[in-house]
Order: structure tokens, then C-alpha cells, then sequence
């Protein structure tokens, strides 16, 4: 198996996505725009953008949901993380970049 293949199948948020299968009740949430979400997102994920973050008791009330969170490159994710544990957040983790996940992709 090439080098590359080996740190793609093994990245974070391969890691990340199969803990969040794993995981009673969490959710998968995507940050990127809502565009970028509709041209290929995981599947099972929600889109907030990290724009409207500070809005996130809206659409995630309960703030003890394990929460599993991408975006592109994992910048977006960090970010979104920091915002959601000042909001009083309790279980959230960054699980990085989209552009470095193995697993299958859906559209719309």
C-alpha cells in the first residue's frame, strides 16, 4: 500500500467519523458553506456554517450531544470547536478535514 493511502485510511476524521457511528446520539457536523455541504458532504452530517455558529443552540439544544466536527481542511473545525465549548458545549471534538476522508460522499 502506497505511504499516502496509509495516512489517508488512518487521518483524524476517518478516525473521527467511525467514533461518531459509535458514539449514542451524536451528531456529525459539517461547517463549510452551505454550497460546499451540497457539492459532497459525509453522509449523516448536519450543515451549520461556521458563520452562523453562535447560533448553534437553534438547531443543537441539548449542549451534553457528543459532537463530531469537519470542515475542509480541519481550520474551520478548530474554530467552530472553541465557539461551541465558550457557548457551554461539553462534548466536542475536532476531527478535522473532509479533503483527506476515505469514506463515500453524498451530494445535495
Amino acid at each position: 500500500m502506497p505511504i499516502a493511502s496509509f495516512f489517508r485510511l488512518n487521518s483524524p476524521i476517518d478516525r473521527g467519523v467511525e467514533q461518531c457511528s459509535r458514539t449514542p446520539g451524536a451528531i456529525l457536523l459539517d461547517v463549510r458553506s452551505p454550497e460546499e455541504y451540497r457539492a459532497g458532504h459525509i453522509p449523516a452530517s448536519q450543515n451549520l456554517p461556521l458563520p452562523v455558529i453562535d447560533y448553534a443552540s437553534i438547531s443543537l439544544p441539548d449542549k451534553h450531544t457528543p459532537i463530531f466536527v469537519y470542515c475542509h481542511s480541519g481550520v474551520r473545525s478548530a474554530r467552530a470547536v472553541e465557539s461551541l465549548l465558550e457557548q457551554g458545549y461539553t462534548a466536542v471534538k475536532n476531527i478535522g478535514g473532509i479533503a483527506v476522508y476515505s469514506g463515500a460522499l453524498e451530494a445535495g
